[in-house]
């Protein structure tokens, strides 16, 4: 995964008023922690982290007071109407270290003939990986499955440096049966009235 620049202001205010005026300024407030140091809070530029979001787990190079940092986001807050951004936490990591993170799972191929739907039980898969090598996705093929067929996290096939870091017996996917839709009561009478005449 590509590494991506950002620059970052250290941030010596705090609370909801200069928080409201950064993000006037189009500029996001996040916090740096990690590997045992003080907290460092930061500003980041507005755009450029929202483009930077659209990757999951994606690697950030930031510059805080002249030093270089990596970092990946653990946390965004958004906006619940707009979507907007309203804070980041980022975790700083080393290149070469292990990190554990979500990564979301895809699906590809045809279930079996028939009335069957697909359902996630979950939608993301917790693994480690090293830092400057976090997979984006796994994709898992669910060709010929069957209403009661299920795949349990242990049979995802994770990338090379990928290892499971959650319960390798948990459901991630199963196929259940479609359901006929019962017909309410009063429909159902005037199906039998309607029948009779």
């Amino acid at each position: 995964m590509a590494e991506i620049k950002l620059a970052s202001e250290v941030r010596t205010e705090f609370g909801k008023g200069a928080a409201r005026r950064i993000r006037r300024a189009d500029k996001v407030p996040a916090v740096v922690y990690g590997h045992g140091a003080e907290p460092v809070h930061v500003t980041l530029p507005g755009h450029e982290v929202l483009l930077a979001l659209r990757t999951a787990n994606v690697l950030i190079g930031l510059e805080i007071d002249g030093k270089d940092a990596l970092v990946i986001p653990k946390a965004v807050q958004r906006h619940p109407l707009k979507g907007t951004i309203e804070h980041v936490d980022l975790l700083t990591v080393k290149r070469g270290e292990k990190v554990e993170v979500e990564i979301a799972v895809h699906v590809e191929g045809d279930l079996a003939p028939g009335a069957n739907l697909l359902e996630f039980v979950q939608n993301t898969l917790l693994v480690e990986a090293e830092a400057t090598h976090i997979p984006e996705s796994v994709t898992v093929s669910v060709a010929g499955l069957d209403a009661g067929d299920s795949i349990v996290a242990k049979d995802v096939p994770l990338p090379k440096g990928s290892v499971l870091a959650g319960d390798e017996d948990a459901i991630v996917i199963q196929v259940v049966a479609a359901q006929a839709e019962e017909p309410a009561a009063g429909e159902a009478a005037e199906a039998t009235e309607g029948a009779e005449a």
